[in-house]
């Protein structure tokens, strides 16, 4: 099961894990407030994924300050992590935020939830199933049984996986929770038989480890289903609606402007992921949505009722920030 690695391709990877690796910290300030311009102060995290190219994009063209937002980044390594600060009011809004986290949370009672816009849909190969090159495992149905690696366990990649392999009549394999800067090397060592990897660390350890794509992760009930949003609280929405609705045009200009330029993505990504240029050129992007749709969430919310993460069917109109 060796993995071949080149000295340059450790390098790399090694950037991504430093920049994956980043916590919530200097969040004490508060995640709102307003700076001595005028301008409104908003704290947001997130995860240097592809999900979150829109929000880099709409601070760097300037759309959040077209908006009178301050918009600062803070990078995270688990959106999840930053659940906690956003309850306190020490980050305004969570990007690149798991749905099926925040959906959980929200019919849980833990969150009053509010969805400011989306973030990306699921598109063809976005996120991709990996196993070494000398893998025995050869098709999808190889899997039942097998140790798969995600990122979190009982989350939108379990959840489409399943979907995929439901679909295909083959059996599902044993999850084990492993950070997607950590797959690479837990593949290599063979502590998992595959790795559910997403972008940019799917293309990142096909490239620097041999790895193979065993299963388009983006492929059939998977594709198009949203996986990830701007979400903050009720009361942010409440105590500052200017705001929530200015990030909300900024973040929607920016997906649009990502959804026709695809290059303006690839260019921006090697500024926040720690990919090289020449990495970011052959990622396979998600589908940036411009405006937030109740029946494509409808349909997330479905499979995870059908998957037993959630009670009960819910609308999620309510929700969405309009």
């Amino acid at each position: 099961m060796a993995l071949r690695r080149s000295r340059s391709g450790t390098k790399r990877l090694a950037a991504l894990v430093a920049a994956a690796a980043l916590v919530l910290v200097g969040c004490d300030s508060g995640g709102t407030s307003s700076s001595g311009d005028g301008r409104e102060q908003l704290t947001v995290a997130a995860l240097p994924l592809t999900d979150s190219a829109a929000l880099y994009l709409a601070r760097d063209r300037g759309l959040f300050a077209k908006e009178g937002l301050d918009v600062r980044i803070q990078p995270v390594q688990q959106s999840i992590q930053a659940l906690p600060a956003l309850l306190k009011g020490q980050v305004s809004v969570i990007a690149s935020a798991n749905y099926v986290t925040y959906l959980q949370a929200y019919e849980k009672g833990t969150l009053d939830l509010r969805i400011l816009a989306e973030g990306v849909r699921i598109a063809p190969h976005m996120m991709d199933v990996l196993v070494p090159g000398d893998s025995a495992l050869k098709s999808p149905s190889d899997l039942a049984g097998k140790k798969v690696a995600v990122a979190v366990l009982n989350n939108i990649q379990s959840l489409t996986l399943n979907a995929i392999l439901d679909a295909q009549g083959a059996g599902r394999p044993v999850y084990r929770q492993i950070l997607f800067p950590q797959m690479g090397p837990a593949l290599e060592k063979g502590q998992v038989d595959a790795a559910h990897a997403v972008e940019p660390f799917d293309t990142a350890i096909q490239g620097e480890l041999g790895a193979r794509v065993l299963l388009d992760g983006g492929s059939g009930p998977a594709l198009g289903l949203p996986a990830s949003g701007y979400v903050t609280t009720a009361d942010f929405v409440k105590k500052h609606p200017k705001a929530a609705e200015g990030f909300r045009r900024a973040v929607e200009a920016a997906s649009k402007l990502a959804a026709g330029d695809p290059g303006a993505v690839r260019t921006e990504l090697p500024k926040y992921a720690k990919v090289t240029a020449d990495q970011a050129t052959s990622i396979h992007l998600p589908t940036y949505p411009t405006t937030a749709d109740p029946a494509a969430l409808r349909r997330l919310i479905r499979l995870m009722r059908a998957q037993g993460l959630l009670k009960k069917d819910f609308d999620p109109t309510p929700l969405l920030v309009r």
